[in-house]
């Protein structure tokens, strides 16, 4: 066996450098660059070998651990799950900055590879700077905190290790049932001891997208289940957008007559324009998606994992409606007792349209959700073109409304956490697949600039256009000082109702007060400084201006898309208004007893909604 003398760090490098994905018939390097926080727990071993592939495999300089995940996820996210990042740091603090990002690429079915540095293997100089240890167990590490966070997790112990480990890392990268974040723990001496691998592990390896085809009796049971449908509604999640999907989607629609509802990642999977589009579904739905949903009587669920604000809950949906569940991870198909139907998207949709052949759903129910999709958009545009009462400061929704206004097809809008991503999901009208960037598997605030960064540097031939919230933003931006670095162009757009207004909205709605949510609801403030988030976004070196109305907003975003680099728009927006129409039930406990009346009212209509549930 031929094999070469490297070190494992060096090893996994040349590695990494050796994976390719073919896409569109390109064969594109599958890693397109490694993250790195630089500490004394990969600085020396993992460091250097990066330093001797920088010319084919860049390493990037971030800020903070957690944000160069989210970029990396975003990065994945924006190539559809073809192409990956890496992102390394040292042990410790490093390292568990990272944790909560991984859980974001864990929900939403996302590849990373996570080379966090580890203690010492031999454990000579144990404890290390930075270690945690361990009480009852010498084997623990920080990195153990990755396991329930990772699809696959491992620990390098010693260099021959790495055999094994890489490659099991790269079948769940690019396994489109078992993708997620892949963590492999570094021990720090390890990463520098040398070993002679075998040249196999070098070799190039072209991946390209596995379509697995449906069970045949599972594909029947979802063709007869269909053919017995009059009120049949298709829910497209991201799965459609990873499979490229897209069009099968829109023409099994069409030719069938089955309207077709979005979740947060499914949107901007099948066109905003399609006849047959009823827009966002659940919790953040329109009026169109959700009662077709009441009224279904089968449920196509198309690359989706049915989290609870697509389910409304598990009320959403009539308790005798038959759900197929057609995903790629048996897991995610057969949730709420749906039919299975364990395939590619793609594949999938192909083949139950061969099985129907000339069905197609109940001409009434197909012409009476196309009028109800018409009365949607009818009432959207009038919220969307509405205009700040005199004297009050713009909703939510007038900024998105500004926003999609000077927007184009081909732009990509980024969003995570808080009441944005509602609005979004009502109201947005993403012009081109993949326009509709939203993190809400998980709901992470702070990754709204991150993954701008990413998905721009996915996709740096599109606009990338930032809605992020004060809240979040105060949470994380520094990679907005990354991507002026980078010179990267990203529109942010920051909306600041001075506090976490969608949260002071939710407890408003069960009964309590406004209580510690807003600057001036917080009961222990002393002082509310007025935050000039301008002057700090210019600070980071971003081109930043504090808009004073809509129009001032709509002129600053037309001139920042002429712009190199990133700039930054704030806005100053109302946090009691949202969007009333539309939406349906979510499940948030209102406490069984209280002393406020408003809460024990709030307790009675949360247990008449619970009724619903199946």
């Amino acid at each position: 066996m031929s094999t070469v003398r490297l070190t494992t760090a060096q090893a996994l490098v040349r590695a990494m450098q050796a994976q390719f994905v073919e896409i569109d018939g390109e064969e594109q390097p599958m890693f397109a660059g490694v993250w790195a926080i630089f500490g004394h727990g990969n600085v020396a071993g993992l460091g250097e070998a990066l330093y001797g592939a920088r010319d084919s495999l860049p390493t990037l300089r971030a800020h903070n651990e957690q944000a160069m995940v989210h970029a990396a996820i975003a990065f994945a996210k924006t190539a559809r799950r073809k192409r990956m990042m890496a992102c390394t740091t040292s042990i410790g603090p490093g390292a568990l900055n990272m944790v909560t990002a991984a859980a974001v690429a864990h929900v939403n079915r996302l590849p990373v590879l996570l080379l966090p540095g580890d203690v010492f293997a031999d454990r000579k100089p144990d404890p290390v700077l930075q270690q945690i240890e361990d009480f009852g167990d010498g084997t623990v590490s920080a990195n153990d905190c990755f396991r329930p966070v990772s699809r696959y997790f491992d620990r390098l112990t010693r260099p021959e290790q790495l055999v094994p480990a890489f490659q099991r890392a790269i079948a769940v990268l690019t396994d489109p049932a078992e993708c997620g974040p892949v963590t492999l723990a570094l021990c720090q001496d390890v990463q520098a001891q040398a070993w002679d691998f075998p040249q196999s592990l070098f070799e190039r390896r072209v991946h390209r997208p596995r379509r697995t085809r449906p069970d045949l009796g599972e594909l029947g049971a979802a063709i007869a289940a269909l053919r017995g449908a009059r009120r049949p509604l298709a829910v497209a999640g991201g799965g459609v957008l990873y499979s490229g999907a897209e069009q099968r989607l829109a023409d099994f629609c069409a030719a069938h007559g089955v309207p077709v509802a979005e979740t947060q990642a499914g949107k901007s999977a099948i066109a905003d324009d399609h006849a047959l589009n009823l827009g966002a579904i659940g919790v953040t739905g329109t009026e169109a998606a959700n009662d077709a949903a009441r009224e279904a009587d089968v449920v196509l669920a198309v690359g989706t994992r049915l989290q609870d604000f697509t389910s409304g809950s598990n009320a959403l949906f009539a308790a005798d409606a038959i759900i197929i569940g057609l995903n790629t991870q048996a897991f995610d198909a057969a949730k709420h007792g749906a039919l299975p139907l364990v395939g590619d998207a793609r594949t999938g949709l192909d083949e139950v349209a061969a099985g129907l052949g000339g069905w197609t759903a109940d001409p009434g129910w197909t012409a009476r959700v196309q009028g109800a999709r018409i009365s949607w958009r009818r009432f959207a545009d009038g919220v969307l073109d509405a205009a700040p009462s005199e004297g009050t400061r713009p909703t939510d929704a007038q900024v998105v409304g500004a926003v999609l206004r000077g927007a184009a097809a081909s732009d990509i809008v980024v969003c995570a956490a808080g009441g944005l991503p509602g609005e979004l999901h009502k109201l947005w009208r993403a012009g081109q697949p993949g326009g509709y960037h939203l993190e809400y598997g998980f709901s992470c605030m702070g990754y709204e600039i991150a993954g701008g960064l990413g998905a721009k540097m996915a996709a740096p031939e599109r606009e990338v256009i930032v809605m992020v919230g004060d809240g979040s933003y105060m949470m994380m931006n520094s990679e907005l000082a990354t991507a002026c670095a980078f010179g990267l162009r990203l529109i942010v757009v920051l909306l600041d109702n001075h506090g976490y207004g969608c949260i002071d909205r939710l407890q408003r709605s069960t009964g309590c007060p406004s209580f510690n949510n807003l600057w001036q609801a917080a009961p222990s403030y002393v002082n509310l400084p007025a935050i000039d988030f301008a002057a700090h976004a210019a600070a980071q070196g971003a081109h930043a201006v504090k808009a004073g109305d809509l129009g001032v907003l709509a002129e600053a975003i037309a001139a920042a898309r002429d712009r190199e680099g990133p700039s930054v728009v704030v806005i100053d927006t109302d946090p009691a208004h949202t969007t009333g129409a539309g939406g349906a039930w979510w499940d948030v406990a209102v406490p069984e007893l209280s002393e406020l009346d408003t809460v024990r009212a709030a307790r009675s209509r949360y247990l008449a909604a619970r009724a619903a549930q199946v």
